[in-house]
């Protein structure tokens, strides 16, 4: 890593995969994450920062590192949260709190910042001021924004942001990313049909509101087909049909839930003017009312330009050429690490999960062997953005 090395690569690995692990067996849910935020709490003022201040944004954590004379700063971050998914399989280390797993990878992402940190304070080989930023709730998109009202920027300021997620698929030890938009913002909706319930026998009697429900998810359909510029990436997708209806009795009310991902805000607000335009017609086709809520959880994720150059020059050196690669197109899923490139550039970069289960499946494992290639990702970012000398 072109410089005297203090700490054993292979002690590192060892102790990132039984952080790793141990985090696995105890998952919190988003603004739950009390012992997750301690244990990284623990490990940081083991590790010798210069300062540790936790309860930012509810659970999150924020560690300080300085090297010799220099001003600049920058941050690191991973996401701490779990899912609620009860965990399937017969892991050794299987999730011992029931109903909750870590279906995402962010016990890994949390053991490489965390041996990121032991690297880089042992080591040094750099100068400037790094933060670590272990951050809440990014599953239901309200972790960022919760540091960032608790004033984390003017707190903790740094100039430049650096974030990584797993890639089941993409083979461990490989790297990709892209610059400007390399994943969507996720809007979500409801659409609330209600009529006049009745007997399954008399449907002329009442004004039923099923067969308007499925003719309303049939039309949905048509907003990216027909009605979004073929040159926009735009989905959208329902997930939920509920009614209040029973085998023998037509339902009175239909809650139609889903969400849309895109790129641009001008899509996002073209999405939802389709819709409300598609329910209200629909509603007044089957004799019925409407109401649609329609809010917008996450933001595009929007690299900087020549930060993703620097990311994947780093990853290319630390790496090798054939490890690293530019993604073709961004990817429909969401991500709140946005919302800090709101305020301060950055890249977000996709690291290899291999041949896993998907993410949010409730097989999934982190692969341990990746480990390592995310820790070192994180300090050479560092020493090369906050060079010595």
């Amino acid at each position: 890593m072109g410089q005297a090395v203090t700490i054993e690569l292979e002690t590192l690995v060892q102790d990132m995969t039984a952080w790793r692990r141990d985090l696995h067996a105890h998952p919190e849910f988003g603004f739950e994450e009390k012992r997750t935020s301690a244990f990284v709490a623990d490990k940081l003022r083991e590790f010798g920062l210069d300062e540790v201040v936790t309860d930012i944004g509810g659970t999150g954590v924020v560690g300080t590192l300085k090297r010799g004379g220099g001003n600049r700063c920058i941050a690191l971050r991973a996401d701490m949260d779990a899912l609620r998914i009860p965990e399937q399989g017969a892991l050794p280390y299987r999730s011992q709190n029931a109903g909750v797993m870590h279906a995402c990878g962010h016990d890994g992402h949390t053991a490489m910042l965390l041996g990121a940190a032991k690297l880089l304070a042992a080591d040094g080989g750099f100068d400037g001021t790094v933060r670590f930023i272990f951050q809440p709730a990014e599953e239901w998109g309200r972790g960022a924004l919760a540091m960032l009202d608790d004033g984390i920027l003017e707190r903790f300021p740094f100039q430049e942001i650096y974030g990584l997620h797993n890639a089941p698929g993409l083979p461990v030890g490989s790297f990709q990313t892209r610059p400007g938009a390399i994943m969507s913002a996720e809007d979500n909706f409801e659409i609330v049909l209600r009529g006049v319930g009745g007997h399954a026998a008399r449907p002329q009697a009442g004004k039923e509101t099923l067969v308007a429900a499925c003719a309303l998810v049939m039309s949905l359909q048509t907003i990216v087909s027909r009605r979004l510029s073929p040159a926009e990436i735009a989905v959208v997708s329902v997930t939920e049909l509920i009614t209040d209806g029973t085998r023998n009795a037509l339902p009175g009310e239909a809650r139609i839930l889903g969400d849309a991902r895109s790129f641009n805000p001008e899509v996002s607000a073209d999405i939802e003017q389709q819709m409300r335009v598609i329910a209200e017609g629909v509603a007044r086709a089957y004799r019925v009312e409407q109401s649609v809520t329609y809010t917008r959880e996450f933001v595009p994720l929007l690299n900087d330009s020549a930060l993703t150059q620097e990311a994947l020059s780093v990853a290319q050196g630390l790496f090798g050429p054939d490890s690293v690669s530019v993604a073709s197109e961004p990817f429909t899923g969401s991500e709140d690490f946005a919302r800090f490139l709101d305020h301060v550039p950055g890249c977000f970069v996709f690291l290899g999960n291999g041949d896993s289960a998907p993410l949010h499946n409730p097989r999934y494992d982190f692969d341990d062997a990746g480990l390592v290639h995310g820790a070192r990702f994180h300090a050479g970012i560092v020493r090369s953005r906050l060079p010595v000398g």
